[in-house]
């Protein structure tokens, strides 16, 4: 095979075959939805899903604790998921953690926090999978496996290395918005209990006549939003790096139960098309004065798990886990995880992970699933196999066929998103700095970045990362060139 003008080589699959993209899922036109028949999807994220024995890829370091949801207004206008109606309240297990370390790395590495929700709803288990940051570092599942192993250990020297980092953020700059978060004060939050959540993607939500709603989640801590320095967060590495987890564990045992309020944006169906942003870019916000936020209810966290090991480390989310009116949206990120999470449980915790005293639903479990290592709850059906006639369990449209759907048509392509009219990659990076960053924040922001620039990031990345920043804020960005080049 010829090399590339640049005289390196074109990217092949695992059989050697030169493949079509590494930035861009096939889907059905721009904005429609991924394809199966993606193969080379599938396979790094199958790969990827398996890179590490036995702690998880991502997430690995985390901490969670058992509670309760309660809906405290009427949303039922927007969706008859169970969980939302009126003064119901559902049990739930949550898990916070961070992203790139491993399960013994310091709780306050600057990192994005995990955070991820189970709800025990009587129409089966519903897990809402997000992250304390209402964005992401790109927009398209084909470069997440690419994204986290540039933040992991350098494949030489086994060192974290912000060479690589920088390296992939700066030649993607769709990452600018969730790096401007990250080098800003909520990049490392004082504790689990002072962050918000955020399911970060757009979902479909569907209410009892068919209507079709975007949906956004924002889980807002009741604490308050606090944060470390990123002297305090290196301090508390070396003294206490469990520090996060210890506030949390002993924050509920001594029933200072903490408790987040779940507010939503809604977006009528229709105006997804012509928004000014795309609304199923990761990487973007719907900003409030569009779509304001309404409450929905609030979650709080009372009861500490007898064995961190059978309920923390055991626990598995899954964004593909929705009930009835509940579904995805275009999202590609999301799509994405739809297969990845449950295939990265099948390998870490084996294929009867939901049986597993964390994951197994409060409601009853009709499946055809059948036998596999560890299968300890037989099948409920007379026969394995549908249809049969011994009165197995039977699929129901009528009751529960409200199409979780939206129109797409279009050539099988490998294309970005069709761009809206306010979409760019720095715009609201911009704007959180310009606008949302008082003067202290800013000087912080300046420090955070300078000296994570200062720590071995080698040249041209160096320079690229000096104009990423200037396409942000040009103000910001010569002030972390001066720090840098006087550093």
């Amino acid at each position: 095979m010829t090399a590339r003008p640049d005289g390196a080589p074109y990217t092949t699959n695992n059989a050697g075959v030169p493949v079509e993209s590494d930035e861009h899922s096939l889907t059905v036109g721009p904005d429609g939805p991924i394809l199966l028949q993606d193969h080379y999807l599938i396979e790094k994220m199958a790969q990827f899903n398996r890179e590490r024995v036995p702690e998880r890829v991502v997430h690995a370091k985390g901490s969670g604790a058992y509670g309760f949801f309660e809906v405290t207004a009427d949303v039922s206008q927007y969706t008859k998921a169970d969980l939302f109606q009126p003064g119901r309240r559902t049990p739930m297990l949550a898990r916070f953690s961070t992203v790139a370390g491993e399960q013994g790395s310091p709780d306050t590495w600057r990192d994005p926090r995990g955070f991820a929700m189970k709800f025990y709803t009587e129409h089966g288990n519903y897990d809402l999978v997000g992250n304390n940051t209402p964005i992401f570092f790109v927009r398209d599942t084909m470069k997440f496996q690419d994204f986290i192993r540039s933040q992991k250990r350098h494949p030489v020297t086994g060192l974290r290395s912000h060479d690589m980092q920088w390296d992939f953020w700066t030649l993607s700059p769709e990452s600018a918005h969730q790096v401007t978060w990250l080098m800003g004060d909520r990049g490392i939050p004082r504790s689990y209990r002072h962050m918000n959540g955020y399911g970060s993607h757009t979902y479909l939500w569907i209410n009892g006549g068919g209507e079709r709603f975007w949906v956004k989640y924002h889980f807002k801590t009741d604490q308050g939003i606090e944060f470390l320095t990123q002297g305090e967060a290196d301090e508390l590495a070396g003294s206490d790096p469990d520090a996060h987890r210890r506030d949390l564990f002993e924050a509920i045992a001594s029933g200072n139960a903490p408790s987040w309020t779940l507010k939503v944006q809604i977006m009528p169906f229709a105006e997804a098309a012509d928004y000014r942003f795309n609304p199923f870019d990761l990487t973007k916000v719907w900003p409030h004065g569009d779509y304001p936020l309404i409450e929905v209810g609030r979650m709080v966290l009372d009861r500490n798990p007898e064995d961190y090991f059978t309920h923390i480390e055991q626990s598995a989310f899954e964004p593909s886990n929705m009930v009835p009116g509940i579904g995805p949206s275009p999202d590609k990120m999301l799509l994405g995880r739809l297969f990845s999470y449950p295939d990265t449980h099948r390998y870490r915790i084996g294929p009867n992970y939901a049986q597993l005293p964390p994951n197994r639903p409060h409601a009853p479990v009709d499946s055809y699933a059948k036998d596999g290592p560890m299968r300890y709850e037989p099948s409920r059906a007379a026969m394995p196999y549908a249809p049969n006639s011994y009165g197995g369990p039977a699929a129901d449209f009528d009751r529960f066929g409200t199409p979780v759907s939206w129109h797409t048509a279009g050539e099988m392509v490998r294309e970005a998103y069709r761009k809206h009219a306010e979409d760019d990659d720095f715009g609201q990076a911009g704007t959180m700095v310009r606008e949302v960053m008082d003067d202290a924040a800013r000087d912080r922001l300046v420090a955070n970045a300078s000296g994570h620039l200062l720590k071995g990031v080698s040249r041209p990345v160096l320079d690229r990362a000096l104009e990423y920043w200037r396409a942000v804020d040009r103000t910001v960005g010569d002030r972390i060139a001066a720090e840098v080049e006087g550093g």
